[in-house]
């Protein structure tokens, strides 16, 4: 059986309805619960711990499989398999300054205070750029150091909104990061382990996949098919069957979320009887 990591903190939200919507429910007696249950014969213990001590305790083997940034696998320089890239897509930056001359990290004047919770990841890229600058390791409200205790900051953003708020302009990217499933390079060695993981990674995907869409039936006359098939997006194509003696045909097909609003009257206005919008709880395909 398997042994599991979940993140606690700003991503313990999303990732615990992720495994929910994947039928891989985590029980626990209450948020503030470090330890958890999935009624799945293929997961024994569940821990739900801080994301910045995920890799190396999976890269360690104390879990078998983990879910962590991509920016911390990397700041902690870990020995990890990556089994699947979970989304929410995020950026390590660097920022000075709003007021500053600086406009690139090239720019950057040698000995220049770096601020930032991931020291390991700016000591290489500024190594690779050939810039000496002193790094220090903060512990949080990295943008209120500018301009009195550093020169400038590494940070992770996701829309940039805070770094403005704090007076601050982006003027490098570092790296792209997001949340990923990622494993114990022994246990992925192991054919059953591994096994077990494949069948947890199609469930999740197909929980991604299943996000933002739903699944449309409708009935429409022979005589205005055509019309309602012409308008339906489709995965691949609509799936058509005829109804029993009376000339109509039942229709279904799966689309965004986001359109559904302007498709149903228009299928409406083209003849569409019946129409039902259905939730899906997964895409495996």
């Amino acid at each position: 059986m398997l042994s599991v990591v979940l993140p606690k903190g700003s991503l313990e939200q999303s990732i615990m309805a992720l495994f929910q919507q994947a039928d891989l429910t985590v029980l626990r007696d209450s948020d503030r619960e470090y330890r958890g249950t999935i009624d799945d014969p293929r997961i024994g213990e569940v821990r739900v711990l801080r994301p910045q001590e995920i890799p190396t305790y999976v890269a360690r083997g104390y879990f078998d499989i983990g879910v962590s940034g991509l920016d911390w696998v990397r700041e902690t320089e870990s020995d990890v398999v990556e089994v699947l890239d979970l989304g929410r897509t995020v950026s390590l930056v660097l920022a000075v300054a709003e007021s500053s001359h600086v406009n690139s990290a090239r720019d950057i004047p040698p000995g220049s205070r770096i601020s930032t919770e991931y020291p390991v990841v700016t000591r290489k890229f500024f190594q690779e750029l050939g810039i000496p600058v002193e790094i220090y390791l903060s512990y949080g409200a990295t943008e209120a150091k500018i301009p009195d205790i550093a020169d400038a900051v590494v940070e992770l953003t996701e829309t940039g909104s805070t770094l403005r708020q704090n007076r601050l302009k982006i003027i490098d990217t570092i790296m792209r990061s997001s949340s990923r499933l990622i494993m114990n390079p022994e246990s992925y060695q192991d054919e059953d382990k591994r096994c077990a993981v494949e069948d947890i990674r199609t469930l999740i995907e197909g929980a991604l996949a299943a996000r933002g869409r739903v699944l449309v039936k409708l009935n429409v006359s022979q005589k205005d098919l055509e019309a309602v098939i012409n308008v339906l997006p489709s995965m691949k194509a609509p799936t058509v069957s005829s109804l029993f003696g009376n000339g109509y045909y039942a229709v279904e097909t799966v689309v965004q979320k986001n359109q559904i609003n302007r498709l149903i009257p228009q299928l409406k206005r083209l003849g569409a009887e019946d129409i039902l919008e259905i939730p899906i709880g997964k895409i495996v395909e």
